[in-house]
């Protein structure tokens, strides 16, 4: 996921924060800022967020990648979630496969993820200035809000989700039957079909619109209001990482069950399920019958929500502040300026 905070053109525009002698620092810091903003053209913007969304999402993913692959193998899993379990996940991976073993799948999710963030913040920024034509306000009213963030993440998905159905295969299986993301590529298309590629993708979609509109607007308003309360104060680096933590806990909890359904579509060719998980509703019905509603479509939830807040909150972070130093350097200003 997994995630927002782009600093475009229309952020920046708008009344700037009254005050004396309190908010003269907060008015030197705006005007600075949006003086800097004007020197970088368009096309270097969307170029520094795209760089600063990969370098986003690969951190945030690295962060978290051997608890992402734990929750990864339950959600996939007819049998119960616990953490005690998910620790007796964790150290037998470790005792049988090593240290790195608990980074399986990575080199995958990293295929993934950069492409996907890298996308996905690039085009929150630019749907920001597409859904505020008129430029004359600050933050967008709260529908367009979570409409942006729900077109960025429908945009990235659609761009790359065959990358993670990669990753999920790579995460669920023995060391041994995949060595590198073209063998499984190879494999897919050799022995299920090139359409293989795309199982679980109507529910990922599904999925990403609760989950990416929930995340930027829950950042993007808490930002606001932040903004609000303390006269156009930028946020500490401490304070992007709650806001996106409150994000992520969030845009996880209102999309989980249909993340459960996709990660089942994408692995039931290596889990026996090949003819039985074929359709959400399908996908959907047999968890529920068998594993039943909480312990089957939310299966992991608690997991995630150790998980989730991390990897959000520090891909926000991370974002803002990387797009912020790039914009600042001279090689992507105007020439001439």
């Amino acid at each position: 996921m997994g995630t927002g905070g782009g600093r475009d053109e229309a952020d920046r525009v708008g009344a700037l924060p009254e005050g004396g002698s309190s908010s003269k620092k907060t008015n030197d810091y705006l005007h600075e800022e949006h003086k800097i903003n004007q020197k970088v053209p368009t096309h270097n913007k969307i170029l520094t967020s795209l760089v600063a969304g990969a370098l986003a999402g690969a951190t945030a993913k690295t962060v978290i990648a051997p608890l992402d692959r734990t929750k990864i193998n339950f959600q996939i899993a007819n049998k119960p979630f616990s953490f005690r379990s998910a620790l007796r996940f964790l150290y037998k991976s470790l005792r049988t496969e090593g240290f790195f073993a608990l980074w399986r799948g990575n080199s995958a999710t990293m295929a993934r993820i950069v492409p996907y963030a890298a996308i996905q913040y690039a085009a929150h920024e630019q749907y920001k200035i597409l859904l505020n034509p008129s430029k004359t306000i600050r933050h967008l009213p709260p529908a367009r809000r979570f409409l942006a963030g729900s077109l960025a993440g429908v945009t990235s998905v659609a761009c790359t989700y065959p990358l993670d159905l990669v990753r999920a295969r790579m995460a669920v299986t023995a060391k041994d039957m995949y060595h590198n993301i073209f063998e499984v590529f190879a494999k897919i298309y050799r022995e299920e079909g090139l359409r293989t590629l795309f199982k679980g993708f109507t529910p990922t979609i599904l999925g990403s619109i609760p989950y990416s509109g929930t995340s930027f607007f829950t950042y993007e308003t808490l930002k606001k209001v932040h903004g609000e309360k303390f006269h156009g104060r930028e946020p500490y680096p401490i304070e992007r990482l709650v806001f996106g933590a409150c994000a992520g806990a969030l845009g996880q909890t209102t999309s989980y069950p249909l993340d459960i359904v996709r990660r089942r579509m994408q692995t039931a060719g290596v889990t026996g399920h090949a003819l039985d998980y074929t359709t959400i509703l399908g996908t959907a019905r047999q968890i529920v019958a068998e594993e039943g509603v909480i312990q089957g479509l939310y299966k992991g939830l608690s997991m995630n929500w150790i998980k989730g807040p991390i990897a959000v909150g520090v891909s926000f972070m991370t974002f803002d502040l990387t797009q912020r130093w790039l914009r600042r350097l001279a090689v992507f200003h105007e020439e001439g300026d």
